[in-house]
């Protein structure tokens, strides 16, 4: 298991960065990499719901996602592929100020060959996460 994190204070109120963030399907909004996110559960999204994606980097694929944690306005937590990897996604939410303070921390299961370039990996991952968040956090401040 490799882990790592990415915090960022977005000046916007934690219940607009919440709404946004729970909106799955605006995650091709910021994410460069995937370009549709669907719900394939009915009702409300809630732990337990589940979504489908098509991701174009670094390989088209199909992958799926499901709620594992949802405390509105506090903390989001998916499971499911990122990219090539099974990973759990955790996003935390602080209020600061008029703003919001998220962390968003990223556990990848790393096996196999690629298990050994696990710290050069996880580098990557992470600095395409940071670029994203940033990419939310412009378009919540805009």
């Amino acid at each position: 298991m490799t882990t790592f994190e990415n915090a960022l204070a977005i000046n916007r109120p934690i219940g607009e960065v919440f709404a946004y963030l729970a909106q799955f399907e605006n995650i091709p909004r910021w994410n460069y990499a995937i370009t549709e996110t669907r719900k394939t559960s009915p009702g409300p999204v809630e732990v337990g719901s589940t979504y489908r994606q098509t991701r174009s980097i670094p390989q088209p694929a199909v992958e799926t996602f499901e709620v594992t944690e949802f405390e509105p306005t506090h903390q989001l937590q998916i499971r499911g592929q990122l990219g090539p990897f099974p990973a759990t996604v955790s996003y935390y939410l602080e209020p600061v100020g008029g703003g919001t303070l998220l962390r968003n921390a990223v556990e990848l299961e790393l096996n196999g060959p690629v298990r050994l370039a696990s710290p050069v990996v996880a580098a990557q991952v992470k600095s395409a996460v940071a670029a994203n968040l940033d990419v939310l956090r412009r378009l919540l401040e805009a």
